[in-house]
């Protein structure tokens, strides 16, 4: 798991994007790009196997100047719930 600090870059990363370039912004449910899964046993962790653009491979693996910055995010349950509702909660606004 990435420590802290990390995470917290990401956050602000993905909070700027959303809020100032929406339109650039990819996003695609994991179960559409998985090509293989296991869950954890006490030989190796859980796993998955994404097939991702080649775009992808070089961002991770080539120098990080330049490169888009490729993030994992979860969306709980209850919050696309909340997403689809009308009706606003306090805080929401």
């Amino acid at each position: 798991m990435p420590d802290r600090a990390r995470r917290s870059e990401a956050h602000k990363t993905l909070l700027f994007a959303l809020e100032k370039y929406p339109d650039r912004i990819q996003a695609i449910d994991l179960d559409q790009l998985m090509i293989e899964s296991a869950r954890q046993n006490e030989k190796r962790p859980a796993f998955v196997k994404i097939a991702v653009p080649d775009e992808w491979v070089k961002s991770l693996r080539g120098p990080r100047e330049g490169q888009s910055r490729l993030l994992l995010v979860e969306v709980p349950q209850e919050v696309e719930r909340r997403s689809e509702s009308s009706i606003i909660l306090p805080g929401e606004l």
